[in-house]
């Protein structure tokens, strides 16, 4: 399960070692976490990272397809999670150590910076292959967070790119050595704790408004 630690007014948010899906309980654990994070004070900002060959696999669809009932609402709580990582009063910055798919990858673009390992380990939208659409809120988040052609590119053909591929294209920020990547993310981290609190949370609920809107539109989520 995901869990918390604070170095030098740097939140750390280790998403766990496995595939980190999003299981409901692990959704609550996240959203405990950014509780921690929003009621802190002074400056801080905030890192999420992983261990093993996974950043995060996205949709837990093993749990959805035999809770296909809550299908509706296990979306809206998806939603507001990027929701909530899009609009976080601090800088926030995910360290991807490792494959970064479908939802785990929209999560990523929900931070402000993106760090990957360059040598191995994909960032991957794979929803045209697996026959699941985007929904309208998954959408704009990309479009909010992509330039348009790499939106296309990574929508329309599910292309996986390797952390240099996505440095390339903008998904990223820096691709870096395996060694280096939780403790760039760090370092970017670090260099931004003193920009936390309320101005910095309007600045992006104002630059982010219609992708938070749709993302939070809990009448028809699943469009």
């Amino acid at each position: 399960m995901p869990s918390l630690d604070c170095q030098d007014n740097v939140f750390v948010l280790d998403l766990g070692d496995g595939e980190n899906r999003f299981h409901p309980d692990w959704l609550a654990a996240v959203g405990a976490a950014l509780d921690e994070v929003e009621k802190a004070e002074g400056p801080r900002a905030l890192v999420t990272a992983a261990t093993g060959r996974f950043y995060s696999n996205g949709l837990d669809l093993d749990w959805l397809f035999a809770h296909a009932d809550q299908h509706r609402d296990y979306v809206i709580s998806v939603h507001e999670l990027f929701a909530r990582m899009l609009s976080l009063p601090v800088v926030t910055v995910a360290a991807l150590q490792g494959h970064t798919f479908a939802a785990g990858a929209m999560f990523s673009l929900a931070h402000d910076f993106r760090v990957m390992r360059a040598d191995r380990g994909f960032w991957c939208l794979p929803e045209a292959d697996i026959n699941i659409p985007f929904t309208p809120g998954m959408s704009a988040l990309i479009q909010s967070r992509l330039a348009p052609g790499t939106a296309h590119e990574a929508m329309v053909t599910a292309r996986r790119y390797g952390g240099t591929d996505a440095a390339a294209a903008g998904i990223v920020d820096r691709a870096v050595g395996e060694d280096a990547v939780r403790a760039t993310a760090i370092e970017i981290a670090q260099a931004q704790v003193n920009k936390a609190g309320d101005t910095l949370g309007t600045i992006k609920a104002r630059m982010y408004a219609p992708a938070l809107a749709t993302l939070r539109d809990t009448t028809d989520p699943l469009g």
